[in-house]
């Protein structure tokens, strides 16, 4: 549980990288200290043979040779002078040299390789290097080493480093664990603190993040978070106000229908009256009646939740249309509604509601000057288009923009917008779509679409009065 943690993580994350970096550096560092030690034993080789210049036979006490031999750390030391003069101390019988090293022509991977093998190796080698003089470049010295004692000093080294390696990285992990404790892991709990407190309770304002006015990106990520949280509760708040608005309209609109009712009734026996003032005034007064009881009903089916179950069934589109003028009342009175859609072209819907979106648009085409109307249908892939083209005034720019939004897409002084957005929604629930095409001040057109049955028919083309 403890590495799931994004401390733990970055903890143990720091301390693997700087482990990575610290054996990035041994590797040259291990070189380079296993060519100091051939320097070293190349300059106190060269001191050693100082003594056969004091000499006078060019020769030494084989005591001080192994004395002097042992102070170089060398099995044998030799001076190649530019005159050809060559200055040797060794004991008798030197032993024959495994491998030979020239410091003259340094090679950096060739190093690194001959480190490890020392390092690896079992140290039973004899090495001979040969290296110019710290003294005098013209010269050059020549050793030969024992590889054990070099061995045993690589690894020394090694061990070293790597003690230096662990508490450096102990140490820098600790300051990067602490530095992010303090920058990242701790805002960034704070932060989600809050979100899950927030979740629980919304409308709390005390579980609201209280930002720390950091500048970085944790105090923008702190002040977007409260403004967030803000905007949901507000959102909450008013979608609550909203939602019990809805449940008390609902109610009263249920009352009113009702209230309605009674009032309609009422008003029909006013037109049989003998005054004719009141006869007069009643049918204005029954049609206030109807337009109110047709907003209740549209209110409260748009307060129900969800579309209406369908029933669907295949039938005739045009059938469908030939009853669109009795249904409007309006066809006598110098209303012309034209079907120019084929007989066999059929549709699979659910037909009272199919015939409530058309009612619907060729209402409010009417009510907005239209004297001409055009149903004109086809197929067209997998969906069967249904275009109503009018010859209205066109729609104002306020309710084309708010076309099918609830209580603002009316085009008419005193609607409430509802019919639009009930008829686009019965539309998406057969799987289609209803949608304005064009509106203009010589007409305005809309499309409704229906997925096409199984069974292609007839295709019938789109005309325009």
């Amino acid at each position: 549980m403890l590495l799931r943690s994004l401390s733990a993580r970055l903890l143990v994350l720091t301390i693997f990288f700087v482990m990575v970096s610290e054996v990035l550096i041994f590797v040259p560092s291990v070189a380079r200290f296993r060519m100091t030690y051939f320097e070293n034993r190349l300059a106190a080789g060269h001191i050693a043979t100082v003594a056969l210049e004091a000499s006078t036979t060019g020769e030494l006490e084989p005591a001080l040779t192994e004395k002097l031999l042992a102070q170089a750390g060398a099995l044998g030391v030799a001076v190649h002078r530019p005159d050809g003069t060559v200055l040797r101390l060794d004991r008798a019988g030197p032993p024959q040299p495994n491998l030979t090293i020239n410091l003259a022509h340094p090679d950096a991977l060739r190093a690194i390789r001959g480190s490890f093998r020392t390092l690896l190796g079992n140290g039973g080698r004899v090495l001979r290097v040969l290296g110019p003089s710290t003294t005098d470049p013209t010269e050059t010295v020549e050793v030969l080493l024992d590889e054990a004692p070099l061995r045993s000093e690589m690894w020394d080294f090694g061990v070293r480093i790597l003690e230096l390696s662990v508490v450096i990285s102990l140490v820098t992990a600790a300051l990067v664990y602490l530095s992010l404790q303090w920058l990242l892991v701790r805002p960034m709990r704070r932060i989600t603190a809050s979100m899950m407190n927030f979740r629980e309770d919304p409308e709390d304002v005390l579980r609201m993040i209280d930002a720390s006015g950091r500048r970085d990106e944790i105090g923008v990520a702190e002040r977007e978070l409260g403004v967030l949280q803000k905007t949901v509760r507000q959102a909450l708040g008013q979608h609550a106000r909203l939602a019990a608005l809805g449940t008390a309209v609902t109610k009263i609109n249920h009352d009113l229908r009702s209230i309605l009712a009674t009032a309609r009734l009422v008003t029909d026996g006013l037109t049989a009256s003998a005054a004719p003032e009141v006869r007069r005034v009643a049918p204005r007064l029954v049609d206030a009646i109807d337009r109110a009881v047709a907003l209740c009903t549209q209110t409260l089916d748009f307060s129900r939740e969800g579309a209406p179950p369908l029933a669907p069934s295949r039938f005739s589109i045009a059938a469908l249309i030939d009853e669109i003028g009795p249904g409007l009342g309006l066809s006598g009175d110098g209303l012309a509604i034209d079907c120019a859609i084929p007989p066999g072209l059929t549709v699979k819907a659910d037909r009272d509601q199919l015939y409530r979106v058309l009612l619907n648009l060729a209402r409010n085409a009417v009510e907005a000057g239209a004297r001409r109307l055009c149903f004109t249908a086809a197929r067209e892939d997998k969906v069967t288009a249904i275009e109503i083209v009018d010859d209205g005034p066109g729609l104002p720019p306020k309710a084309r923009d708010n076309l099918f939004r609830p209580f603002f897409g009316s085009a008419r002084p005193g609607g409430s917008g509802l019919g639009l957005a009930i008829a686009r929604e019965l539309m998406r629930a057969h799987g289609g779509e209803l949608a304005l095409v064009s509106s203009t001040g010589s007409g305005t057109v809309f499309r409704l679409t229906l997925p096409a049955p199984a069974r292609a028919l007839n295709r019938a083309p789109m005309s325009s009065p």
